[in-house]
């Protein structure tokens, strides 16, 4: 009777294909993983573009509740401004100001004209108690700059 040989372990090829397998699985993990941290941060980036847009225009209609004719009346059309913190209280300038030294946040009004309905139009009469106001926020990322903007009008409700 011959002997009959049974191989126990594994042959160096087997090893070498699971190594493969496993290494390609690693590298797989790690590029979503990577691909989802920058997805991640891109949303957060856009949410606080979001948040700044918004808080400008809360600022903005705070400074038209305290009065227009010594803010918001006092701005020329077409020109960019910012908004400057200095702890506790907000001031509107021309001089950039960044947010967390990464976020461009700029704001400009634009004349706003009615037709003879009282209905803005985009020529008529000019509504001196009535701003167009763009907010934009910008930010640079690994693609390039990336620009959100937010616009919404403000009126002198309150005749002030």
């Amino acid at each position: 009777m011959g002997k009959h040989i049974t191989q126990r372990g594994f042959s160096i090829v087997e090893v070498l294909v699971a190594s493969v397998i496993i290494s390609l699985v690693l590298v797989g993990l790690h590029a979503s993983t990577a691909q989802a941290l920058r997805l991640v941060q891109q949303s957060t980036k856009r949410t606080q573009a979001s948040f700044l847009m918004e808080e400008t225009i809360e600022v903005l209609r705070s400074k038209r509740d305290a009065g227009w004719a010594s803010s918001l009346g006092t701005l020329s059309a077409g020109t960019h401004y910012f908004l400057n913190f200095d702890g506790s209280n907000w001031s509107i300038t021309t001089t950039n100001v960044f947010v967390d030294d990464l976020f461009d946040r700029r704001f400009f009004l634009e004349n706003v004209y009615r037709d003879g309905n009282d209905d803005i139009a985009a020529s008529g009469t000019m509504d001196p108690d009535t701003k167009k106001i763009t907010v934009t926020v910008s930010w640079h990322a690994q693609t390039g700059t990336t620009t959100q903007s937010m616009s919404t009008y403000i009126t002198n409700m309150f005749g002030n």
